[in-house]
Order: C-alpha cells, then sequence, then structure tokens
C-alpha cells in the first residue's frame, strides 16, 4: 500500500477543511493542488492582472514544495488554466522566469470559470 502524507504550511492559502490537502507526497513525488492567486495571510485574491496573479500562483506553489521538501526546480509537470486564452502570452513572459533551466512538461488550457473568478489557476507534480 502507498503511503501518502499531506503537505500544509501557512505561508501558502489554506485548503478547504476536509476538501483537499495543498499537496500530497507519494512515492517521492510531491502532487500540488492548484493555486489561484490568493494572498496567504488575507485569503483574498491579490489586486493586479494576469502577470501578478502568474507570479502569486508561482509563489504559493514554491512554499507548498519547500514545505514538502522539494523546490520549483524539481517540478516535472505543470497544468496552467486560464479564464481566457487571450492571456496566454502576458502569463507565458511570467511563467518562464520561473521553473529552472530545464522547463517542466506543461499543458495550458481555458476554462469557462475559475474559482473566485479568477483569470488563472497553476498546479504542478515535483520529484523530492
Amino acid at each position: 500500500m502507498t503511503l501518502k502524507t499531506p503537505v500544509l504550511t501557512e505561508t501558502a492559502p489554506a485548503p478547504l477543511p476536509g476538501i483537499y490537502s495543498q499537496a500530497i507526497i507519494a512515492n517521492g513525488v510531491v502532487y500540488c493542488s492548484g493555486s489561484v492567486a490568493l494572498d496567504p495571510k488575507t485569503g483574498k485574491l491579490i489586486d493586479g492582472d494576469i502577470k501578478a496573479h502568474t507570479h502569486q500562483c508561482i509563489k504559493n506553489l514554491s512554499n507548498v514544495l519547500q514545505a514538502a521538501g522539494s523546490d520549483i526546480t524539481k517540478v516535472v509537470k505543470v497544468n496552467v488554466f486560464l479564464s481566457n486564452m487571450d492571456d496566454f502570452a502576458e502569463m507565458n513572459s511570467v511563467y518562464t522566469q520561473y521553473w529552472g533551466d530545464v522547463k517542466p512538461s506543461r499543458t495550458c488550457v481555458a476554462v469557462k470559470t475559475l474559482p473566485l473568478n479568477t483569470d488563472v489557476e497553476i498546479e504542478c507534480i515535483a520529484v523530492l
């Protein structure tokens, strides 16, 4: 049987109680839940555009990965969800600043609606 270990840190937005974990560690892999541009201290979406929101999503994921014993350079897969594919280029202008020299594999899709009607959500998978 595979052991699953939940990750919980106050440096990233709190998960909804009883619904999901910020991340799960299993078999040397960290599976991060999707992150929107919430401020971990206030629990509210930060002000700003798609670029500011993308930075915040990745900052939140970085904090979860650090709490799990990993980091952003160990990410192997990213899924990006946009509410409007017209934001693709601006999101990418921020996204490319992260993840180290070897970028992870990635999927980016447009969706009808994201939590709190925000414009971007990002999830990732990393190795320890």
